[in-house]
């Protein structure tokens, strides 16, 4: 064989070869455009996202993003427009109803419904329309009413509980009322809304509302913070506070810190049941555009939905919260509580000035009380004792966050006795 045929020959097998290589390109390219698609449709949406809420924008983003990825792709590795557009449309056909079957669908379940009807309604001069309800004193009343500031922010109680129809009994006018976004009080529009300095606000034009020119306030857990709140805000309208269980008294000073979390003390039953509730792609898909544009990811999920999840949220963890949390916790409020409430004025408690150089300097009476199984670092009940000038601090054994439903005796004889000392 020549040296002319044998080069013949070689370029005769080289060229098979060189055509797989480029046929294998143009089908990962045809595969890269098929596959990159939904990725870029998922992030024209959370980029989109964050300059407006219009969920018709937020689908113009993501198909065009989609197509103007997966198209120049796949006719770079098809060279025929007619394959281009077939395979763009089976993307896009193929990713609208992955979108409708996952991330579209309701997620179901309603919110629980409260046992008692409230008192009535306050419309306030902040723009809120908040449920209250009011035990009157028996007899002649006190000159002070007691104002009580339910947990969470957003979980608020079924109405009058023991201890207030206590107070009642000893004559105290006792007011509680269901906070700006939860239980049968009103939500906002827009959720970012929710924040601390409005909680304040609503708090001093309900004392305002029923004319009282001082109140006592009884806050328990995230109560606990709004009363110190509104204590640093205005002083002279607080004659004495009980503090039960109380949240961080501000919470950048925790950032980093071993608060303490209700999620650490789940079971391994009670973590599956939340792991199995969470990772619907529903809430995943909230859960991005939370990052990216709240009031975007109000449009997507409404208050109804997410209140009633996080109803399931509440009533699968509450047992954590006492001493016992393998052990069932029986009559837990029906109230509707407020998600958005809970996650948006949560995350503005990392934005508000310190309130303790004011607390400092007041010395309203303040009662602490802490269970000794409160999953809460004992460390913030110390903080309140350590602030305020004029508190006690009291430890309650045999009792986790939820004092008065594991130690119920001992919590109602505390707060009678320094109230009425």
């Amino acid at each position: 064989m020549t040296t002319t045929q044998l080069f013949s020959v070689t370029r005769q097998i080289r060229r098979p070869g060189r055509r797989a290589l480029r046929l294998l390109g143009r089908f990962l390219l045809v595969l890269l455009g098929v596959l990159i698609a939904p990725v870029a449709a998922t992030a024209a949406v959370w980029a989109t996202a964050t300059v407006t809420a219009d969920l018709a924008l937020l689908a113009a983003a993501a198909v065009t993003a989609l197509v103007m990825s997966c198209a120049p792709l796949v006719y770079a590795g098809s060279r025929r427009p007619a394959v281009t557009a077939l395979a763009t449309t089976a993307v896009l056909v193929a990713t609208s109803v992955a979108a409708y079957v996952t991330v579209l669908q309701p997620l179901g379940g309603t919110p629980p419904q409260p046992h008692s009807r409230p008192t009535g309604y306050w419309t306030l001069p902040t723009g809120s329309r908040l449920a209250y309800t009011l035990l009157r004193a028996h007899g002649t009343p006190r000159p002070t009413p007691v104002i009580v500031l339910h947990g969470g922010p957003g979980t608020p109680g079924d109405g009058p509980d023991p201890l207030e129809k206590q107070l009642a009994a000893r004559g105290h006018d006792v007011y509680s009322y269901d906070q700006l976004g939860s239980g049968r009080s009103g939500r906002l529009a827009d959720p970012t809304g929710y924040t601390v300095a409005r909680q304040v606000a609503d708090l001093d034009a309900v004392r305002a509302r029923i004319g009282a020119d001082r109140v006592v306030l009884l806050g328990a857990s995230w109560g606990a913070t709004l009363a110190a709140e509104y204590l640093a805000a205005h002083p002279a309208r607080v004659s004495r506070m009980v503090l039960t269980s109380p949240g961080v008294l501000w919470a950048p000073a925790w950032k980093g810190r071993a608060e303490g979390d209700i999620w650490d003390r789940l079971t391994a039953d009670q973590q599956r049941r939340l792991d199995a509730l969470e990772a619907k792609p529903r809430l995943l898909a909230w859960s991005l555009l939370m990052e990216a544009n709240p009031r975007a990811a109000h449009a997507l999920v409404s208050d109804a939905e997410l209140d009633a999840v996080f109803a399931r949220l509440l009533a699968i963890s509450a047992p954590a919260a006492t001493c016992h949390p393998s052990r069932p916790l029986h009559d837990l409020p029906a109230s509707v509580p407020g998600f958005y409430a809970n996650q948006l004025t949560t995350a503005d408690q990392l934005t508000v000035p310190d309130p303790r150089p004011a607390l400092r300097r007041i010395r309203v009476p303040a009662l602490i009380l802490r269970g000794t199984c409160d999953y809460k670092n004992p460390g913030i009940a110390r903080e309140y004792d350590e602030v305020l000038p004029n508190s006690t601090l009291v430890t309650v054994d045999g009792a986790g966050h939820l004092i008065d439903a594991e130690q119920p005796g001992r919590y109602r004889q505390s707060v009678i006795r320094f109230l009425e000392r």
